[in-house]
């Protein structure tokens, strides 16, 4: 049975449909007025579980707009604008956004799973090809794990960069979602190689050479996958997008990913809104990180102390975040994210706010946002309907 909460995120994905794609916001905001990678498969994901075969077709019109525009070079845009003067093409503000790419796959992917269509995937495979010969650039040093830049995500805002965990998560996604078309034996390899470095270097996991050695030590991993690092160090922050994504993935040995999962359980029932922040701790004026933070923004300066990246509480991440309780098996833990998730779009008479203030519980960002619908949507049909996507 279907609730009011979930009717209305079907209507607001409805009204975020456009004739090239779902836009990031059903509000007549410029910047969101767009087909974004990451957002527009993310609300696709929505699409397929909701079965609506209109929200569908928005989402193979989302892939296609995506892989129109792809870059000789093999970036997926990070958004595209058609209006009328035309098509306008970004693949980043102040950096690149990497997981364009890996959503991009991703999408396609799950697409022709849902549809049963092997045909789709040899519509887009040169894309795809081209997807992944670009990630194996972005290893740089060939060591299966990519390197990303500062900006070089959803956490445009944030202070991740490096070998960003989130980033790997999603690239073996993707790569996964692909190899379960072709089976191919040196991409299943490379899958392995990915994960092997993974639970290396992110994890408790004693086997193996580090990347960095000393800073693993200096970082005592120990409840759960620190959000990123690089050659200066481990940045240890809790990124709930990322350890949600290692539980779906089941990445990581069965005891440490019980730790994720009493840590990730625990934050969530000792937040107001009773849901996870994106990062946590957030990061002060205080604190070492506070000058990269406040210096990374293209206009106006959002992440204040448990507000958007910082500490903020999001829908979509929430929305993951039952997904991987559901995959380990904790329904009644998912059921209470999806009521959460559900009280905080319904503010302001169901405005989809885009984030919240983890400490105020206040409205922060754009109202309208797709994804904060996506969220609903995916976990109320995973949890009702049985809906699984191909992992």
């Amino acid at each position: 049975m279907n609730s009011i909460h979930y009717n209305k995120a079907i209507e607001l994905l409805q009204k975020a449909s456009s004739a090239e794609g779902f836009l990031a916001s059903a509000q007549n905001i410029s910047n969101y007025k767009r087909v974004w990678a990451r957002d527009g498969v993310i609300c696709g994901l929505a699409a397929l579980a909701s079965g609506d075969d209109d929200l569908i077709e928005t989402f193979r019109k989302t892939l296609e707009t995506l892989a129109q525009n792809q870059h000789h070079c093999g970036t997926i845009p990070s958004n595209v604008m058609t209006s009328e003067n035309g098509v306008e093409v970004s693949y980043g503000g102040l950096a690149g956004r990497v997981d364009a790419v890996t959503w991009f796959v991703i999408g396609v992917c799950q697409y022709a799973f849902y549809k049963k269509d092997n045909a789709f995937i040899q519509k887009y495979n040169s894309n795809i090809q081209k997807c992944l010969q670009l990630l194996d650039a972005w290893e740089f040093n060939n060591k299966h794990l990519l390197y990303v830049p500062l900006s070089g995500n959803w956490a445009d805002e944030y202070i991740t960069d490096g070998y960003v965990l989130y980033d790997q998560l999603l690239r073996v996604w993707a790569l996964k979602s692909y190899n379960h078309f072709v089976k191919n034996d040196l991409l299943q390899l490379k899958i392995e190689q990915i994960t092997e470095q993974i639970e290396i270097n992110f994890t408790t996991r004693t086997v193996g050479e580090k990347y960095h050695e000393r800073a693993y030590h200096e970082a005592d991993i120990n409840l759960y996958m620190p959000c990123s690092f690089s050659p200066a160090g481990y940045k240890s922050q809790f990124d709930a997008f990322a350890n949600s994504l290692a539980l779906y993935l089941n990445i990581g040995s069965e005891e440490f990913q019980n730790k994720i999962l009493e840590y990730a359980i625990a934050l969530k029932k000792e937040r107001p809104l009773k849901l996870l922040p994106a990062f946590w701790p957030p990061i002060y004026d205080t604190d070492l990180d506070w000058h990269l933070l406040k210096n990374n923004c293209k206009y106006e300066f959002r992440n204040y102390p448990n507000e958007f990246h910082n500490g903020g509480s999001w829908s979509m991440v929430n929305g993951f975040f039952g997904l991987a309780l559901i995959s380990k098996t904790k329904e009644l833990e998912a059921k209470e994210v999806l009521e959460a998730i559900d009280k905080v779009n319904a503010v302001e008479d169901f405005s989809f706010y885009e984030n919240f203030n983890s400490e105020t519980k206040l409205p922060n960002g754009v109202p309208f946002c797709a994804w904060s619908a996506a969220a609903t949507i995916m976990l109320h049909q995973a949890l009702f309907k049985n809906f699984k996507y191909l992992v």
